[in-house]
């Protein structure tokens, strides 16, 4: 587990940088994706599956969607569209998918040796009252994230729109 651990946490490092310093958003949101990632793995190497998957579900799966459409909605001229085509390439997938499948590796090697956790009914009250008594700072952490995220990307489309209508 605390191999999991340190691995997981440099791969969160290191996606930390690379969404820094990323000048194109569609790239940035990739590593930010796999950043998510790597925080619900340290999320699970900590004892907290439940945050773990809230982690993978709700804000790698379902915000990070929102986000990616966001940004692609947000350009929408011929030059964007030119853009937008070569982020399909190879080149801008791999590393984010080595550290990803470094993750998924991981998680399948720690699930098959320790098994997967219990599972048992639990209410939303108990949800609830977990997640903003034992996991409050999880939780205070990656809205905190988040919300970085969602500012970057406000400035970026913006910035994007000004520049194109030359209003520098």
């Amino acid at each position: 587990m605390n191999v999991l651990f340190y691995v997981s946490g440099a791969i969160a490092v290191i996606a930390g940088l690379m969404v820094i310093t990323q000048a194109n958003a569609m790239r940035a949101l990739i590593n930010l994706i796999v950043l998510l990632l790597a925080i619900a793995s340290v999320f699970y190497t900590l004892g907290a599956p439940f945050v773990a998957v809230l982690q993978i579900v709700i804000y790698a799966g379902a915000i990070m969607v929102l986000f990616i459409f966001t940004i692609m909605m947000l350009n929408l001229s011929e030059a964007a569209e030119r853009r937008e085509r070569g982020w399909l390439a190879s080149v801008m997938w791999s590393l984010p998918l080595v550290l990803a499948a470094i993750l998924l590796a991981q998680f399948t090697y720690t699930l098959a040796s320790t098994g997967a956790p219990s599972t048992a009914e639990i209410g939303p009250q108990a949800v609830g009252a977990s997640l903003f008594r034992d996991y409050a700072i999880g939780v205070e952490l990656a809205s905190l994230l988040l919300l970085a995220a969602l500012v970057g990307a406000f400035h970026y489309g913006w910035v994007a729109s000004r520049l194109e209508r030359g209003d520098e």
